[in-house]
């Protein structure tokens, strides 16, 4: 890790902060953890609607996440701030509605580079993240999937670039 230098700060964003974005969040937290912890790297996650504010992650993307050994029980959700663009040098939607509320946010001074996740995984064949808020245990385990292979493909890019 750099003297002096800022850590590379990644945020996950999905609509209401309780499924999608804060299981990208604990797996990249992991995956970090386990194949660069030599990288200075801080992560959080946040929320397009203030729907959820202040709540902890659903239920079900909990429980598929500790299956995991991915424990995301300390998270509360937040809603996406101005400041977060300043904030971040990643904004990292998880589908492509969301990256469209993301960039009408965005001001015109934030430096956070946004994309898709799934853009760091072009093997998954898809850029969107589902929603697996109104669907089967299923879903959860997709989202988990995905969002592995999305956070592999995006630590690779933090290490090429920043590392």
């Amino acid at each position: 890790m750099a003297q002096g230098k800022p850590p590379i700060a990644v945020l996950f964003v999905c609509m209401g902060n309780i499924c999608r974005s804060p299981t990208a969040e604990g797996v990249f937290r992991k995956l970090h953890q386990e194949l660069a912890p030599e990288l200075d790297i801080e992560v959080d996650s946040a929320g397009t609607h203030a729907y959820h504010v202040g709540e902890p992650p659903d239920a079900r993307s909990y429980a598929a996440a500790l299956g995991r050994g991915v424990d995301i029980s300390d998270h509360r959700g937040r809603q996406v701030t101005f400041q977060d663009f300043h904030d971040f040098h990643y904004v990292i939607a998880m589908d492509s509605d969301n990256l469209r509320r993301l960039q009408a946010l965005r001001p015109k001074s934030g430096g956070a580079e946004l994309r898709l996740l799934l853009e760091y995984a072009p093997q998954a064949g898809l850029l969107d993240v589902p929603d697996p808020y109104y669907g089967g245990v299923a879903g959860f385990e997709r989202v988990l999937d995905l969002v592995e292979a999305g956070g592999r493909g995006l630590l690779e890019e933090i290490r090429k670039r920043h590392g």
